[in-house]
């Protein structure tokens, strides 16, 4: 305690830092004011972090002022705003939904037009030709253009094996030719046009047909066109002849055509009868393609080039003869030769000893080349 003056001149006491002294302010930053509520007693400002109000509030008013209504509008307005912005979000959705199923049909429908227009303009198929490879144990010709030295005439004559024979005359530059199917249930009259000549000698060939259309295409008919003869070049034969007669699952053509042609060699019925009275090709549609082993037979001593135009129809309605064409556009053409009318050098072998025909021998199975 510490005196002070009093009125009398006698310093009274004061109070030093006793519990009830009230400090002096000190201007010192962190003081308190003892008369200020207490932070337990201070009341929460309304919509402070605390309770989330005011970020619902903010939250709400961005809300409406988005949709366009007055964010210090009633709750009343305020509901009833979102109710019909609600409302009319829906019906433009399930209006969007209804004119998109409306008009799924019409947009399939041109859809389907269009694919159809580009499948109609696409070439209705394709053609290629693959010459028949032979196989050595069966019968077959092979034609060279010149004549063989001894020494290769030697060497042909060496050997029985046939795959061995085919194999060097190939090598040589022989081309081979196949006997033609014989006919033996064809029609009669067919069957004497083929024993008015002598032994048939075909160039056969796989003729394959492609189409990339999405639509059906049907070939019902076909014709040997641009046919161009000479006559033929070959000089030697050489002819593994047919132990007896043998049919081919395919058609025959004559080069030039006879009536009727081509004609079935299938062994089945219908042998020797218009290929085109009983069947057609049938392409597109995810139909594999079509392919036919074709006997091309030339007149005796010729070698002929030809074309071939065919009837097709479509599933356009539209028909036409149209010229076969390979896959870079471009007419096909097909070789066709027969052996020469009186070779130089003529060999034959297999049923008989090796045999140079050529040396007037009366062996009969010189007939066969």
């Amino acid at each position: 305690m510490t005196a002070s003056a009093s009125t009398g001149g006698t310093p009274e006491p004061r109070p030093r830092g006793g519990e009830h002294s009230v400090p002096e302010p000190t201007g010192r930053q962190g003081g308190s004011d003892p008369t200020a509520p207490s932070a337990a007693h201070q009341p929460v400002p309304h919509g402070s972090p605390d309770t989330g109000g005011g970020a619902d509030e903010s939250l709400g008013a961005i809300t409406f002022e988005a949709l366009g209504a007055d964010p210090a509008a009633s709750r009343r307005k305020k509901t009833l705003w979102l109710s019909v912005t609600a409302t009319v979000g829906f019906l433009s959705v399930l209006g969007g939904t209804l004119l998109g199923y409306y008009m799924i049909k019409p947009n399939v429908t041109r859809e389907n037009e269009s694919n159809k227009g580009y499948d109609a303009s696409q070439a209705p198929f394709t053609a290629s030709v693959q010459t028949e490879l032979g196989d050595p144990g069966q019968d077959w010709v092979m034609v060279l253009d010149r004549e063989l030295t001894k020494g290769e005439a030697r060497r042909l004559t060496s050997t029985k094996d046939p795959s061995v024979t085919l194999a060097y005359l190939k090598s040589l530059g022989g081309r081979l030719l196949t006997y033609a199917s014989y006919l033996e249930h064809a029609p009669e009259k067919y069957k004497q046009w083929t024993s008015a000549d002598s032994v048939e000698l075909s160039g056969t060939f796989k003729l394959k047909l492609l189409s990339t259309r999405s639509a059906p295409v049907v070939i019902d008919d076909w014709q040997a066109t641009d046919i161009t003869c000479r006559p033929s070049s070959a000089r030697t034969v050489v002819g593994y002849p047919s132990q007896g007669g043998v049919a081919y699952q395919g058609i025959r053509v004559h080069v030039p055509p006879r009536s009727g042609e081509p004609v079935l060699t299938d062994r089945d019925e219908g042998q020797g009868e218009p290929y085109f009275d009983t069947h057609v090709i049938e392409l597109g549609n995810g139909q594999s393609s079509g392919a036919l082993r074709v006997e091309a037979i030339a007149s005796a001593g010729q070698t002929c080039e030809w074309s071939i135009k065919v009837h097709y129809v479509d599933a356009y309605q539209k028909e036409e003869w149209l010229q076969l064409k390979d896959s870079s556009g471009k007419t096909l053409r097909i070789r066709t030769e027969s052996a020469p009318a009186d070779p130089r050098q003529a060999w034959v072998f297999g049923a008989v000893p090796w045999t140079a025909c050529h040396q007037k021998t009366e062996e009969p199975m010189c007939d066969s080349v």
